[in-house]
Order: C-alpha cells, then structure tokens, then sequence
C-alpha cells in the first residue's frame, strides 16, 4: 500500500491553506473588535465561505460529480478539514458536509438528492442536523452503541415528536437544544419520533429554515440572548452564548412545524445511518483537531523564540525543549491515527480520541508557554485552547471515546462480568467460589483468582 499523497490530494491541502492564510484571522468575524460574541451575521464570513465554494469546491468535495460535488473520497475531505482545523475558522463544513450531506445521500430519495445535494455542493445551501437534547455524541455512536434510537426519547412524550397532518406532509413538535450552526442553517434535518408508543421509530425529517417572510433570520441580538429567527410554521431557533464562538450551537424549538420526510421509505434505519455518519464524521473531526494543535504548536514555538528572559530566548531553555518536543511527538502522532482513520472511517472514534487529547495536552502548554497571555482577547492562543475544550464536551469526553471503541472491538469483559476488574479474555477461567470448574485454569480460591 502506498501511503504518500497523491499530487491532487497534496494540491487540494495548498490550495485550502493557501486561501486560508491570506489576510484571514483565526476565530469568528468581526473579533478585532472590543466584543466578539457580538459578531454580524450567521457566525461564519459568507464571502470566505462563498470563495471556498467557488474555488476549490470545499461544501461538494466528497459528494458524486453528478450534484455538483468533485467526486472525492473521506481523505480528501479530511485533508480540508485539517486545513479549517488549522486555520480555526468557523464555517458550517462540518454540519453541512460532515453530518447532513451523507444522511441526504444515504436516505434521500433521487428528487431529494437532485434538488438539494446540488446547493449543498456550490455553498448557497447550508444545512444542520437537529437531535432532541444534547444526543450528539450518542446518535452518532461515537461514545455509546444505541441500535434503537432511545437517545431520540419515548414514542408518548419527550424528544421530537412528528405526525401526519393527512396531506402527505408531517408536523414536528419538540425542541433540539444543541445543534450545531442551528442558527444559520438554510435546511434543517430533524430526528423525530413517529407511530406512538406501541410502533415507535425515529424517522429524519427535512425542514426549510425560512422566517415568515421567507428570509433567513439575522443570526444575531445583543450578548448573551443569542440570535432568533421565528419560521414559518413554529420554527424558532436561538443562537447560544457558547465557550467555543468558532463553533456555533442554536437552540431549535418546533410548533406545529411543517416537514418532509427524508427518503420514502417508513422502515429506514435512521439510527444505523447516523452511527455510519458517526463514523466518518469522527475521522474529519480527529483531522480537524490536528490542524488545530499543529498551528497551535506552531504558534508557541513561534513565541519561545522571540520572547526573552534573562538575557536570552526561552525556547534555548532545556526545559522548554523538552516539552515542546515531547508537544511535537504528540502531534505527530495523533496525524498518523487522523490519516489512518481517513483511509478507514471504522477506526474514527479511536482516532479522534487520541487527536482530541492531544488537542487538549497541546493547547494547554500553548497557554503556559505563552506566559499567561493566551487568555487575553489580543491573542489567539486562547481560541485554540477553548476549541479543544468544547470539542471533547460535545463529541467526547476522551474516556468514553476509549471505553467506546474497546467495546465495540470486544476487549471488554461481558455485562455480566461489568465492575469485577475481569478481562474478556479470562473470563471463561474465573467462576465464582464454591462452583463447579472445567478446563485450564485456576482453581476457585486460589491465589492465582485473587490476583486476578
């Protein structure tokens, strides 16, 4: 296998940091300013993002040629989001090309692809996946298996609701209150409970982010009330004042709320294809959190150089050597399980645990190396520092990512040996005392059981 990069998978990575690079500062726009939670628009700099679809196609780089896209795969889609990653600018690439672009292509039906995958790719559709509660981490299987969508609610009450009004269209009640550029998303895909208590199943639904005049809602009001738009039909989203301001999160309430189902088909495995989703969207965001802890590395060995103390650099101190270089293998590191989980999306949430706690371990020095100054809004380092932070609160934490993936490749002892400290591999050795015993092992009582 030959593992180096093909020349137009190397193009795209200088095409993206170049663009990137030029005259665009890290964290939301508008944050040169005494206030950047206060930042115009939807959160994101439509023209940046106007010029990332235009140019190299970033929105349509892994959707088929044939909507647009540039027909591309998970590795090239992941070298861009290393790039974002890196250049820590918010855009909605992950909710729209992460999350909603492969539930559209794996659910949707032919009309639905054609007629929304196309916008999708030239960026003049953004799109939002909305889950009831904060079931993020969950519905995309990334810290526990749910095979039956209980993370979505009870059939009878909670979650999203949905029932047919009669005409062939639905109505969604309920409320997502963590939803990823909820605010600003033209289209909104809804998980939502239908069929009552006795038939219930968790269907996605599609729901244009339309206000009532048929605008899209300003995405912006005074600190600390975020942003709120009143759709059509009882749709009200609300921005959220959030750690992370890269990384936008809304509030989505649904009265009464008019919606098309995605796909034609009532039976649908929603809860397989989002853990499918789950599983590349793993693979961009461990590639995305090591673009940011490379810049951030970067940054501070940038800073170890310059600043002086006693007479001389710091970075000449072997202290700061040390742990910058062992800063360095930690990166390094996290790219070769980012890389690897891109060629194999099935190693994705292993992966993004280990770039998600080098993004934490990197962005914690940073701030230490830098003398204290990365929590001042004159400087970056404290933007980097909080993404890792919200990061592994929304997709994590790293334990559960671990404890996740070791189930799943069935390291794991058995429900019934859960919390005896028992290995699976020796639990067919171990039973309990005064029981019978056949086979190698052991015998009850022994000290070899003990120390085991």
């Amino acid at each position: 296998m030959d593992a180096a990069f093909t020349t137009e998978q190397s193009e795209i990575r200088r095409t993206l940091r170049g663009l990137l690079s030029k005259g665009v500062p890290a964290g939301p726009p508008g944050r040169g300013g005494s206030d950047s939670t206060t930042d115009a628009g939807p959160g994101y700099d439509p023209a940046l993002w106007a010029r990332l679809a235009g140019g190299p196609g970033l929105p349509g780089l892994a959707l088929d040629e044939k909507y647009g896209g540039a027909g591309c795969g998970t590795t090239e889609l992941a070298l861009a989001f290393e790039e974002v990653g890196r250049a820590l600018v918010p855009l909605p690439l992950f909710a729209t090309s992460g999350l909603a672009a492969p539930l559209i292509t794996a659910l949707g039906t032919e009309r639905q692809r054609s007629a929304l995958l196309p916008g999708i790719a030239d960026g003049s559709l953004t799109a939002a996946l909305c889950l009831p509660g904060a079931a993020l981490a969950t519905a995309l299987d990334l810290t526990r298996s749910d095979p039956d969508g209980t993370w979505a609610g009870s059939g009878r009450a909670g979650g999203i609701q949905a029932a047919p009004d009669g005409t062939g269209c639905w109505r969604l009640y309920g409320e997502a209150a963590q939803v990823l550029d909820g605010h600003s998303a033209k289209l909104l895909l809804v998980a939502a409970h239908t069929g009552g208590f006795t038939r219930s199943r968790t269907l996605l639904f599609l729901v244009r982010g339309r206000d009532s005049r048929g605008q899209e809602p300003r995405g912006q009001e005074p600190r600390g009330q975020g942003a709120r738009g009143q759709g059509a039909g009882g749709l009200r989203r609300t921005r959220w004042t959030a750690l992370d301001d890269t990384r936008p999160q809304a509030r989505v309430q649904l009265r009464d709320t008019p919606a098309e189902l995605l796909g034609d088909d009532p039976g649908a495995d929603v809860p397989g294809a989002l853990a499918a989703t789950g599983r590349t969207a793993a693979a961009l965001l461990a590639a995305e959190a090591v673009g940011a802890a490379s810049a951030a590395l970067d940054r501070t060995v940038e800073h170890v150089k310059g600043r002086e103390q006693f007479g001389r650099p710091i970075g000449s101190f072997q202290a700061v050597k040390h742990r910058l270089a062992d800063l360095y293998v930690r990166v390094q590191a996290a790219r070769s399980a980012a890389y690897y989980a891109a060629w194999d999306p099935r190693e994705g949430v292993l992966a993004l645990a280990q770039c998600l706690e080098a993004l934490r371990t990197v962005t914690g020095e940073a701030i230490q190396l830098h003398g204290g100054i990365g929590f001042t809004w004159e400087h970056d380092a404290h933007l980097y520092f909080k993404r890792a932070a919200s990061d592994e609160l929304l997709f994590g934490p790293v334990h559960r990512l671990r404890a996740h993936a070791a189930e799943a490749a069935g390291l794991l002892a058995p429900a019934g040996l859960a919390g005896s400290g028992v290995p699976a591999g020796l639990a067919g050795s171990v039973v309990p005392t005064g029981g019978s015993r056949s086979g190698p092992g052991p015998a009850p009582g022994s000290r070899d059981v003990a120390e085991v």
